[in-house]
C-alpha cells in the first residue's frame, strides 16, 4: 500500500495545467491591451472597469495556474541522493586461520 504524502503526479496533468496556464497568459495579454486601449479612448467609463476587472481575474487565474504548476515540479536535481544502506560489512573481513 502507498503511503498518502506519496505525491505521483501524472505528466496529463502538469501538460494540462501548461495549457491552462497559456491560455490565461493569453487572456492577460488580450484584456491588458483591451484596458489600454478603452482607458486611453473613454477614461472612466463602464467598459474601462469592467476591462479592468477582466484583468485582474485572468491575472488572478495566471497566478493560480502558475503556483500548482510550481508545486507540481519535481525536487531539484541538486539536492543529494540519499541511497540505501550497503549491503557489505563496515568493517573488512579477516581471513581465519
Amino acid at each position: 500500500m502507498t503511503s498518502t504524502t506519496d505525491h505521483v503526479v501524472p505528466s496529463r496533468t502538469t501538460r494540462q495545467l501548461r495549457r491552462v496556464r497559456a491560455f490565461y497568459a493569453g487572456g492577460v495579454l488580450l484584456w491588458a491591451v483591451l484596458t489600454a486601449w478603452t482607458g486611453w479612448r473613454l477614461p472612466g467609463s463602464r467598459q474601462m472597469w469592467v476591462s479592468t476587472l477582466l484583468l485582474a481575474v485572468f491575472s488572478g487565474l495566471l497566478l493560480t495556474a502558475s503556483l500548482w504548476l510550481q508545486r507540481l515540479r519535481p525536487a531539484s536535481s541538486h539536492s543529494p541522493v540519499r541511497h540505501a544502506a550497503s549491503r557489505k560489512a563496515t568493517t573488512p573481513r579477516q581471513a581465519q586461520a
